[in-house]
């Protein structure tokens, strides 16, 4: 498949990710106040942008182009005793650089849903469920002759039972003691040799454990400032328990006017069944990941 025909691809990803986000913020505008009266609904939807490009640059460097889609919305429901938190997130972006192809920069996708009973002042007995995995293969560059992961290759899925404490509607600590993990590797090429702690051959691993979930928001935090944060932890106590999985994800969202903002984000992973390797395809042991995202473009608050 040559550049072209990957560009066009990805486009098309990117262009039905956005008519997605616009049919979800219409339908929005359109729902009658008093059907959602125990429902806080908000979220946004942005484009990053960014480019570089150099003629006769007596300097040197190497003219970019880069695009950025984020989308989030959150949707919470408080009746009485009862209390129902979800939230909804995808991230995809594409670089090009002029003297190399074609690069997927950013890629994410995201489901959590928490139902809860109170049971006592600010204690629910809850139940949770979390999902994650990327929407197109990946590659561990420069080495583009085989991809390293793809749709649901690897795909995450937590269920959990236990007890969630919630102070404040911008604060809530989700303790599990009953806890399943489940690794997907539904890729036929990825599964044969065995990737992201799955055992080759096999299309999925298991893990049974313990579970926290930190999650806290924070409207101005700073002047036209909002912070977002969630920290998962889980550790399976059939196999080395002491070494706990970590996927703590911070963003910032800076408010610049109505509608330019700014946003900085940071995802950091460590998975113990998850070996590093390098460039050259050479295996290490398991190290702590990091992702870093700043844009600025145009975003849509609702």
């Amino acid at each position: 498949m040559d550049n072209q025909t990957k560009f066009d691809n990805m486009l098309k990803k990117l262009s039905f990710l956005i008519i997605i986000s616009t049919g979800t913020l219409a339908l929005q505008a359109q729902t009658p106040a008093d059907t959602t009266k125990y429902w806080t609904i908000n979220g946004n939807s942005s484009l990053n942008f960014s480019q570089v490009s150099l003629t006769n640059w007596a300097e040197g460097g190497d003219g970019s182009v880069s695009g950025t889609f984020l989308f989030n919305i959150n949707a919470n429901k408080k009746k009485n005793k009862h209390i129902w938190d979800n939230s909804f997130d995808v991230q995809y972006g594409l670089v090009k650089n002029a003297s190399e192809s074609l690069r997927k920069s950013v890629d994410k996708l995201s489901f959590s849903s928490k139902y809860g009973y109170k049971i006592n002042g600010k204690w629910y007995l809850s139940a949770l469920y979390d999902f994650r995995t990327q929407l197109a293969k990946g590659y561990n560059y420069p080495n583009k002759a085989t991809y390293i992961s793809n749709f649901m290759a690897p795909g995450y899925m937590n269920f959990a039972l236990g007890f969630d404490y919630k102070p404040s509607d911008n604060f809530s600590a989700f303790l599990s003691p009953i806890s399943t993990k489940f690794t997907f590797l539904a890729d036929d090429s990825l599964s044969t040799v065995g990737a992201f702690g799955v055992s080759p051959g096999d299309k999925f691993r298991a893990e049974f454990g313990a579970y926290v979930k930190l999650a806290y928001t924070q409207e101005d935090l700073l002047k036209n400032v909002d912070l977002e944060t969630k920290l998962d932890l889980f550790s399976n106590y059939l196999d080395k328990p002491q070494n706990i999985d970590v996927n703590w994800d911070v963003r910032f969202n800076m408010q610049v006017n109505k509608y330019l903002t700014a946003n900085f984000g940071t995802t950091l992973k460590y998975d113990d069944n998850i070996k590093y390797v390098d460039s050259s395809g050479v295996e290490h042991g398991p190290r702590v990941q990091l992702k870093q995202l700043l844009g600025v473009g145009l975003t849509y608050n609702f």
